[in-house]
């Protein structure tokens, strides 16, 4: 059973702990507007419940170089402010698939025409499609 209530704020030894993301990386999400906090009288961050989805996506989202420029984009219909429903997410989510394909398919384009040109053996810069699109 968890000792915390399930709308109970967590700390940010809790999310650090939890998301397994450094207390410095948190504030800095909060200052790009990834993430939001609140405080209490002491002056403390508090971080809601539904803050931690939004902190594994984004470390996920690191792990395969995506930047944090695009984790905004996609996460700019999702609400800071209340826990999010399934329908802001799937919103989210259609959006950031089609980013994810075309970076896919710049990735794939980029791979074959290396191969290509690795394979050529063109040494001329003047005439090589890779060099010179």
């Amino acid at each position: 059973m968890s000792p915390h209530a399930p709308d109970e704020p967590l700390t940010i030894g809790e999310m650090t702990r939890r998301t397994g993301v450094a207390a410095s990386a948190l504030h800095f999400y909060e200052t790009l507007g990834l993430i939001a906090s609140t405080r209490t009288p002491g002056n403390q961050r508090r971080y809601a419940r539904h803050m931690l989805r939004r902190v594994s996506l984004i470390s996920v989202a690191k792990r395969l170089g995506i930047p944090l420029t695009d984790v905004q984009e996609a996460f700019s219909s999702v609400p800071l402010d209340r826990t999010p429903s399934h329908e802001d997410w799937q919103r989210s989510s259609r959006a950031w698939k089609r980013q994810l394909e075309e970076r896919r398919r710049s990735i794939e384009r980029l791979e074959h025409e290396l191969t290509g040109c690795i394979g050529c053996g063109c040494l001329s810069f003047d005439h090589c499609k890779f060099a010179n699109p």
